[in-house]
């Protein structure tokens, strides 16, 4: 599982080809991201914590041939950071990153051949959060949480919308913004004896992209 949604990046890419003579579009974009956070409450203690802002770059297949309705199958990944706080003291893990793949109902305003198309988005995936820094004998706050180098999966919902503008024939420029839903990754910023931790992180992204159409 390590390596399937990676490998799920290329084969969108290289899945534009099979959808020749149809209305299909298939493409990429990239922008920045930025994490809501939950709190650790401990008798020590309490700490916020979250994934740093970084950057997201995404790949898409798409499926338009219902009218103004369509589907999207597609890959993201995050590269940030962990973060954790409280009272003055942060600590960071020097790097983590997220991978994520989930499927999209997509509402289009206007008629696909429309110069200017506005979008509405809605799905479920998956997504992959990883701690890929350097673990410390010695990690400040850890008497509240403890920031890991390991990997865990956890269900995902989508909600997003943006603007679809049509540059040429078979070539699209799109604007958008997303928040992504999971459950707290709770194996990653571990909590420590005592802690307690729930909810949900927002990741709230926005991205410009280019897509073919097929």
């Amino acid at each position: 599982m390590k390596h399937f949604l990676p490998f799920m990046f290329l084969t969108l890419l290289a899945s534009g080809p099979a959808a020749l003579a149809q209305n299909w579009e298939v493409g990429a974009g990239g922008g920045g991201n930025f994490y809501t956070s939950q709190t650790f409450t401990n008798p020590a203690g309490n700490a916020a914590a979250k994934l740093a802002s970084g950057f997201i770059v995404s790949a898409w297949l798409d499926n338009n041939t219902s009218g103004q309705f369509g589907g999207e199958l597609r890959y993201d990944y995050e590269h940030t950071d962990l973060k954790l706080s409280s009272e003055g003291t942060s600590v960071s893990f020097g790097g983590a990153q997220t991978n994520a793949i989930h499927y999209d109902a997509v509402l289009h305003f206007t008629p696909k051949e429309a110069r200017v198309i506005p979008y509405v988005t809605g799905g479920v995936g998956i997504k992959d959060y990883s701690g890929t820094g350097k673990e410390q004998v010695f990690q400040p706050l850890s008497d509240i949480a403890l920031l890991s180098k390991t990997s865990q999966f956890k269900p995902l919902v989508v909600f997003g919308g943006g603007i679809k503008f049509q540059v040429a024939s078979n070539v699209t420029f799109r604007v958008e913004v997303h928040d992504f839903m999971t459950p707290f990754p709770d194996k990653v910023i571990a909590p420590a004896l005592g802690s307690k931790i729930g909810g949900w992180l927002s990741d709230f992204t926005a991205m410009a992209g280019i897509s073919f159409s097929f």
